[in-house]
């Protein structure tokens, strides 16, 4: 494969090949649209609106194939995508397009085992340097050295409290010490803040304040380059993955805009400890391995510099270590109590603390508070708070019970009375039979004034996604249902492709 225009570290999300004169209703964006042009080769053709379309459905990059119909790519095809921005590669003679797919699939595995495995190391190794003597300089040591720049703890009054890495250019220590102001400040601290220095050390247009569940400002989830488009090819568009290799086997630098971006600051304020301490880093790579090994190092970190604790308190923590460390929940839980455990889901109490259930196992954090209580504690009404209480579960079964105790919290609001419990049974006997039918006409409003798109959606649906059988059983051709299935998801705004998606328009269709 060949670059003929465009930028060759272009993010590729899967492979899809059309010759379709408007490609638009069939592209999901992020794709290698793969062409012969067989739908240019007709006098009235249109190269602009071709590439123009396949921009605006969101294509990553045109891959043309030469021969049979063309000999080389035409020069009217590849001025439009240098106007439209859209990376072009010419797909020589001999490379098939099912090469080029399993390339990029190929690509994009290694690339997140990649990533999987740099992040497993990361956490081994912030784990073990915890456990030293000085085990915060030796975690933000480690720190820095997997980020490959620098981590520093900043006491309140902004000074540095301990730090780790290489030194920061001026324009990058003032930069993140207006981050480090941000998070740290008193009267409202959100729990991160970014920016972006350039090369040249000018400041980009900063990330803004993370909300307190701690969301904006992260470290950045661009993934590395993942190596040529074909087989063993030189460069040709990358397929990027998430930190993964440039060729197979090969770790992967920054991403090919990674000088562009310049350097990622982000400060993190320590949920606990001394009042406003704060983590602060530069990064040399925009990735997301790099936020998942930014999350563990704060997490424990929040631990290492918390004030001492009680007995109790450090039992809690010894048990979160462990998990963090790789524990399963069953060799954690008797740590906390005895099972079974009951999850309980409370709502309402007008700013009040808490309602006291019982336990110390307490998540108050958003808008429902989640409790935890071991065997022999049972949930109570709260005065002014309305529960969702589950069934008795066993430490591995925590994940289901936080979904049921999910649940009944939403019947007792709609019956509007102070407990609900869960109640065994089918997936029928999960949802309040008014509630569900209220939630499928919400989720299939869009859809209620077209019968046809309906039916389509019913029979796609029931048949797994079966183009051919769905036309078969509608009597229609199956670009008819592509057309109507792409227009089911634009309406509904919905990824068809995801299980989860299908699952539920499934469940909300047979309430209609």
């Amino acid at each position: 494969m060949r670059l003929v225009a465009g930028d060759p570290g272009a993010e590729l999300h899967w492979v899809h090949t059309s010759e379709m004169a408007d490609p638009y209703p069939y592209l999901l964006g992020g794709e290698l649209l793969l062409t012969a042009g067989v739908q240019l080769a007709d006098a009235g053709a249109d190269p602009e609106r071709f590439v123009a379309r396949a921009a605006q459905a969101g294509a990553a990059a045109l891959g043309f194939g030469v021969t049979p119909v063309y000999d080389t790519v035409p020069e009217a095809l590849a001025a439009a995508c240098a106007r439209h921005g859209l990376p072009l590669v010419e797909v020589e003679p001999g490379t098939t397009f099912a090469a080029v797919a399993r390339a990029v699939w190929r690509l994009r595995a290694d690339a997140r085992l990649h990533e999987l495995r740099r992040v497993t190391d990361a956490q081994r190794a912030l784990a073990t340097a915890a456990a030293r003597p000085g085990p915060v300089p030796a975690v933000l040591k480690v720190l820095a050295g997997r980020l490959g720049g620098r981590a520093a703890l900043y006491a309140p009054d902004g000074s540095e409290y301990a730090a780790a890495g290489r030194g920061l250019t001026p324009e990058e220590a003032a930069a993140l010490s207006r981050l480090v102001a941000v998070v740290a400040r008193a009267e409202r601290r959100p729990s991160s803040a970014s920016d972006t220095v350039a090369a040249g050390g000018a400041v980009g247009p900063g990330g803004g304040a993370g909300g307190a569940g701690g969301g904006a400002g992260a470290p950045g989830t661009a993934g590395g380059t993942g190596g040529s488009g074909t087989e063993g090819g030189p460069g040709a568009v990358a397929a990027r993955g998430t930190g993964g290799p440039g060729t197979a086997g090969a770790p992967a630098g920054p991403s090919p805009g990674g000088a562009s971006r310049g350097v990622r600051l982000v400060a993190y304020s320590l949920g606990t400890g001394r009042e406003g301490l704060t983590l602060g880093l530069a990064l040399a790579r925009h990735e997301e391995a790099d936020q998942r090994i930014a999350e563990t190092a704060m997490v424990l970190l929040s631990l290492l510099t918390a004030p001492h604790q009680g007995a109790d308190e450090a039992t809690r923590s010894a048990a979160l270590v462990r998990l963090l460390l790789g524990a399963r929940p069953e060799e954690v839980a008797p740590l906390l109590g005895e099972a079974p455990w009951t999850v309980v889901h409370a709502r309402g109490g007008d700013g009040q603390a808490p309602p006291a259930l019982g336990t110390p196992l307490v998540d108050a954090a958003g808008g429902t508070v989640r409790a935890l209580l071991p065997a022999g504690r049972e949930a109570e009404p709260q005065p002014g708070w309305t529960l969702g209480v589950s069934a008795p579960a066993g430490p591995g079964s925590l994940e289901a019970a936080d979904a049921q105790a999910a649940r009944a919290l939403r019947r007792a609001e709609a019956a509007h009375t102070g407990l609900a419990r869960h109640r065994a049974g089918g997936l029928d006997a999960l949802v309040d039979p008014a509630e569900a039918d209220a939630h499928a006409r919400a989720l299939l409003g869009p859809l209620l004034d077209s019968p046809a798109l309906l039916e389509t959606l019913r029979v796609w649906l029931s048949l797994h996604g079966g183009w051919d059988r769905t036309a078969t059983a509608l009597g229609v051709h199956r670009n008819t249902v592509r057309q109507r299935v792409a227009r089911c998801a634009t309406l509904l705004d919905a990824d068809l492709e995801d299980a989860q998606t299908r699952m539920e328009l499934w469940f909300a269709l047979r309430r209609l």
